[in-house]
């Protein structure tokens, strides 16, 4: 595996195994410009996903996410690296063989409005994969179909609704059903609760966490908000301009940040606890530089609170702290504490 193999690390065989991952996109010049470095926007990514296991990815916008949610479902090929499910590197799958995957890994969307077809009913939208999988004929379609709907909460006199009928979470537990009928060993969620309401977000969440018990499913679970990732997590990867710079066991990680981007992450957290209200935190400052800046040091050094001149030269590399936990930073030992009471569990 490649360098960062050991950001792989389940104590079981993977149902998933992303090694040394990379995307890049060329920029557009002009005649007379000079060369400019590609935009990375997933660059040496490793880590692997045992059965039943949910590992959550969390990290700002643009920080590569969802390119690399999309090079797992192989809508995007990557630069370099490779994914493998079942032993099969997924790039390298035969047309004929990519149907057979899709059982295997599903995806869950952001918004579950765009990702419906607004013109056929919740009923086909769920029937439709069995149709195409062959999975189930004439009445037995719909019988399946209500058996889905019932395991997601939906009553079966809703089912022949158009989506701009259902609420947001009833529109999300259609497109969990429907990526169930298939029943896939892995979902990858990108963000599948930001779009909707507080109030139903920790439905949907419940909802997620009864099915893994019941089906044994693996997640991956993507977010850019490290308090719904707590909340659903084995392990917990914190992403940064491209780049997994701390991963580790969920408790570990969000009781003891060892990364200086996943402790100011923790420390955006709204604080609930009321001896801590009135301490005074540290912001997360500025903006990233853009992914195309990767390479020169540190990624994290312009806005981290503990850069030395050694960050803007050197760039760090993975190393293993305790077992099972990796990060990428220099000082990685040094990072203060989280005021007790302020951790998220």
């Amino acid at each position: 595996m490649s360098s960062s193999s050991a950001l792989a690390a389940p104590t079981t065989p993977a149902a998933l195994i992303v090694d040394g991952l990379r995307k890049e996109y060329p920029r557009r010049r002009s005649l007379f410009a000079r060369q400019t470095p590609p935009v990375k926007a997933v660059d040496d990514v490793s880590f692997a996903i045992a059965p039943g296991e949910t590992l959550g990815l969390v990290g700002e916008s643009g920080c590569g996410k969802s390119t690399l949610a999309s090079m797992i479902m192989r809508m995007i090929t990557p630069t370099a690296g490779s994914v493998l499910v079942g032993g099969q590197v997924v790039a390298t799958l035969l047309p004929r063989e990519v149907l057979a995957y899709r059982r295997k890994v599903q995806m869950i969307f952001q918004d579950p409005y765009s990702s419906l077809n607004p013109r056929i009913r919740a009923r086909d939208l769920i029937a439709e994969p069995l149709r195409i999988h062959r999975l189930a004929e004439g009445s037995a379609i719909q019988v399946r179909v209500v058996e889905l709907a019932d395991q997601v909460g939906l009553a079966a006199s809703s089912l022949d609704r158009f989506p701009h009928e259902f609420s947001g979470g009833q529109r999300q537990r259609i497109a969990i059903a429907r990526a169930l009928a298939v029943s896939p060993q892995m979902l990858v969620a990108d963000e599948p609760v930001s779009a909707l309401d507080v109030s139903v977000r920790a439905q949907v969440l419940n909802l997620l966490a009864d099915l893994q018990a019941q089906r044994s499913l693996s997640y991956l679970f993507i977010s850019h908000d490290i308090g719904t990732v707590a909340y659903l997590s084995h392990r917990v990867a914190v992403m940064y301009l491209g780049a997994i710079v701390e991963i580790g066991p969920a408790k570990a990680v969000l009781r003891r940040p060892h990364h200086p981007y996943t402790r100011l992450l923790l420390e955006a957290v709204p604080i609930t606890h009321p001896r801590q209200r009135t301490r005074r935190r540290e912001v997360l400052r500025g903006e990233a530089l853009g992914a195309s800046a990767a390479g020169v040091g540190c990624r994290f050094a312009p806005r981290c609170p503990m850069a030395a001149p050694r960050c803007l030269t050197e760039e760090p590399l993975p190393r293993t702290l305790e077992a099972n936990r990796v990060v990428t930073c220099h000082f990685a030992e040094h990072t203060p504490e989280l005021p007790r009471g302020e951790t998220i569990t």
